[in-house]
């Protein structure tokens, strides 16, 4: 992944780019959930299995999951428009990305080229959409159905919004519809699945718990945006795209004692970890929260609470693997994604997981 990296570096977008082979893109999830490979890095690289994770938690650390539920936000409708020469169809696929109101969506459309404001697209004979602006591919549609009504709707024709690297490979199907959901969604919003959390099964959060090792949970609706690419050279550049989430009391409470007993906070994916990152004041105190963060976690980022994170392997030159270098430092980042490249571990969001802890100098830095 290049030269080495000194940490007080000017950073650009190649000092996170790296060669993969495509072999080793996970199309399908590793069943059971927890025999998915898990990369420990606490000072030294070792490789385990997610089934493995209680041998690496203490009594008293606590793991903070992301309880997003994601929508089956891929949906397929037939544009029908009256033309000088008849009625004119057009196949259209809508992904939603954003709700602007109850029966309002952001939405990226294919093939965008054929819609135009007032077309109607119709899903099904009981949902149908206005197109009521447009910029690109992105379209505002306007439901005939709203609210919870227009929840279940979706529910019941949508597809999952696989990432595109899955995607352009392969359709979604009935499979990911169970695959692509963590065992504790809750809360619907997310088109995009927490992905760190998908290793996890009943059986192996009674285990953790058993020993001892506590959980919390907290919401942030994963957006698209999670998918789009760092365009600009020098990344402090970049534009964090903004996203939902929520920080309750309850989750507050139980972050800040286990912070107060000497307890270790592991976020499970970088979605929990931008919340409470987002969350937490000055000295480290978690309060709670509601709103959009945009946080750009990337090299020179002083954690406030985090003392671990488990993660999957991530795209070259995004925003997830300057996070990654951020906790750990940019020359361990290297070696741990080389390591997983010469090992055979499986990436991005059907992949393998990994659980990787601070960097000693950000320790060092706080005492």
């Amino acid at each position: 992944m290049g030269r080495p990296q000194k940490e007080n570096d000017v950073l650009t977008l190649d000092d996170f780019d790296f060669d993969l082979p495509e072999a080793l893109i996970a199309l399908r999830p590793v069943k059971p959930r927890p025999a998915s490979r898990l990369l420990v890095s606490d000072g030294t690289i070792r490789d385990a299995h997610v089934h493995n994770l209680p041998s690496f938690l203490a009594a008293g650390d606590l793991l903070v999951f992301n309880n997003t539920r994601v929508i089956p936000a891929r949906l397929r409708g037939i544009r029908r428009r009256n033309t000088s020469s008849g009625s004119g169809e057009a196949q259209i696929e809508a992904t939603l990305i954003e709700r602007l109101g109850p029966d309002v969506w952001a939405s990226l459309a294919r093939p965008a080229k054929r819609l135009a404001l007032g077309d109607i697209i119709r899903f099904t004979d009981d949902l149908s959409a206005e197109v009521t602006a447009k910029d690109g591919g992105e379209v505002t549609l306007r439901f005939s159905q709203s609210g919870e009504a227009l929840d279940q709707a979706v529910v019941a024709i949508g597809e999952m919004p696989l990432p595109p690297y899955i995607a352009s490979k392969r359709a979604a199907d009935a499979a990911d519809i169970e695959d692509y959901q963590t065992v504790f969604a809750r809360r619907m919003g997310a088109v995009a699945a927490p992905t760190a959390s998908l290793h996890f099964d009943e059986t192996l959060l009674a285990t953790l718990a058993e020993i001892g090792v506590q959980s919390t949970e907290v919401t942030l609706h994963v957006g698209a945006g999670t998918f789009l690419p760092v365009k600009v050279d020098k990344i402090e550049d970049h534009k964090m795209h903004a996203e939902w989430g929520e920080v309750t009391e309850t989750a507050a409470d139980t972050i800040n004692a286990t912070i107060a007993s000497g307890g270790r906070v592991i976020p499970v994916g970088t979605t929990a970890l931008r919340l409470i990152e987002t969350a937490a004041d000055r000295v480290g105190h978690i309060l709670p929260w509601v709103g959009d963060t945009d946080i750009f976690i990337r090299p020179g980022y002083q954690f406030k609470v985090t003392d671990a994170l488990m993660t999957n392997f991530h795209l070259p030159k995004s925003t997830l693997l300057m996070l990654v270098a951020a906790l750990v430092g940019m020359d361990k980042m290297k070696e741990i994604y080389a390591h997983a490249i010469s090992q055979h571990y499986r990436f991005f969001s059907y992949g393998d997981s990994s659980l990787l802890f601070k960097n000693p100098s950000q320790i060092d830095s706080e005492l």
